[in-house]
């Protein structure tokens, strides 16, 4: 009769569960560096975030907001909610169709995005910075990722 031996996957041991480690500690600081940014500039990061873009793009809509961010349109809805209700973003109508919002900076929003002491994507910024040509290929890498995590749902 054959023993059951314990599923041997060297790369759960090694490489991969490493990778898992950093990818895991690196959201769990994206976590702690937002809630920091919550009391020290009044903003989460994805907060933070929806307002750099509405301050690249004044007058944006919610879908293109969406689609810069890579944030699924539900939660992107309640971010932009949180920062109409604290009055850091405007919401008008778009004159073509009634039915989609525009979103501009405030006076408040645009105090905040101009910011940039203790933000994460400074910290992202210095990051890339110090890894220079490998820069592209650690995008390249997050790209594949998304695309192997997504192809498994």
């Amino acid at each position: 009769m054959a023993t059951a031996r314990p599923h041997d996957d060297t790369r759960l041991a090694g490489e991969t569960l490493q990778f898992m480690q950093r990818l895991w500690h690196l959201v769990h600081t994206l976590d702690v560096a937002s809630k920091r940014m919550a009391r020290t500039i009044g903003v989460t990061g994805p907060q933070r975030m929806a307002l750099r873009v509405v301050g690249l793009h004044p007058d944006i809509s919610a879908q293109r907001i969406a689609l810069t961010l890579g944030m699924h349109p539900s939660t992107l809805t309640g971010v932009l909610a949180r920062l109409e209700a604290r009055k850091l973003i405007a919401r008008t109508a778009d004159e073509n169709d009634r039915r989609r919002a525009r979103f501009r900076l405030t006076a408040g929003g645009r105090a905040i995005d101009r910011a940039r002491k203790g933000t994460v994507e400074a910290a992202i910024s210095r990051a890339l910075g110090r890894a220079g040509r490998h820069g592209s290929a650690t995008l390249a890498m997050i790209d594949l990722l998304i695309a192997e995590i997504e192809r498994d749902r």
